[in-house]
């Protein structure tokens, strides 16, 4: 018995030793981003990226320059990437679900042929589709705008079968019980179904969030002018032939991770929630 439970100690304490060393090798570079960003940057220059706590050295002018760049243009790019990854969210986790949740439920004929063909384009790099989609943005007149950067990606082939796996594993009792009720197909859906995938819908806010904010190559080649570029575009302006401002980028990206932080923080309560209602018991 002593044994026993000296082991279950021991292995414990294993565990947590090696969590604790990979949490220290994640957090590592974002360490050097804070304190860079604190620093001249003349001095990232001459002894590069430190963890040297030298507080005589560290200051917030780079985050006051950062503020009045271009006349608060950095601010301009947080708002526009804060609008495109929430709108662009929103769409997906709506689209796909639904599509997803379809292709479960309904027996209609071409279904199999659907699903393969989402599980076709997972599979095609994202820059094959940059030309084509150039070419019908251009159509449709909305280069250079929020909507050319988000109606392209709305559906994501990943999230429609994510969703479908997930609405695959729902009993279809919940569904038969609220056409008894006299809930048509659409009211089933968002009043029933929908809070059972509360934790499908969690883990593609995060993954879809994540894409829209870090997206470059497409807001690249759909957006021209200064004021509708995004965030990570924005920041890569500041990186030119005639000089480099790595001290204010350092700055901007600490930042910019805000908003994925509280994402992440918002986003535990609703997965586990989404774990205890709508459930059938029995």
């Amino acid at each position: 018995m002593y044994n026993h439970k000296t082991n279950v100690i021991i292995a414990e304490t294993a565990k947590y030793i090696v969590l604790l060393i990979i949490a220290c090798f994640t957090l590592t570079p974002f360490l050097f981003m804070i304190l860079s960003s604190l620093r001249p940057g003349s001095e990232m220059v001459q002894n590069g990226l430190t963890v040297n706590l030298d507080f005589s050295t560290m200051t917030l002018h780079n985050f006051h320059a950062l503020i009045n760049y271009n006349s608060g243009l950095y601010f301009l790019w947080f708002r526009n990437s804060i609008m495109i990854t929430v709108l662009q969210t929103a769409l997906a986790m709506l689209f796909c679900s639904m599509v997803g949740y379809g292709l479960a439920v309904y027996d209609f004929p071409g279904r199999n042929i659907i699903f393969v063909l989402v599980l076709a384009v997972m599979m095609i790099p994202t820059e094959i589709l940059i030309l084509p989609l150039f070419k019908l943005t251009i159509f449709m007149n909305i280069i250079d705008t929020k909507a050319g950067v988000i109606l392209p990606f709305i559906v994501s082939p990943f999230s429609v079968f994510f969703f479908r796996q997930y609405a695959m594993g729902i009993p279809h009792d919940l569904i038969d019980s609220g056409r008894i009720d006299g809930c048509n197909e659409i009211g089933i859906f968002f009043r029933i179904i929908s809070p059972v995938m509360l934790p499908a819908f969690a883990s593609i806010m995060i993954l879809q969030a994540m894409n829209s904010w870090n997206a470059f190559v497409w807001p690249l080649i759909a957006l021209r002018s200064d004021e509708q570029l995004t965030l990570p575009i924005g920041l890569m302006s500041l990186l030119t032939p005639y000089g480099n401002n790595y001290d204010v980028l350092l700055a901007g990206s600490v930042i910019s991770i805000i908003p994925i932080i509280i994402l992440f923080l918002l986003n535990q309560k609703a997965f586990i929630t989404g774990l205890t209602v709508g459930s059938v018991k029995g």
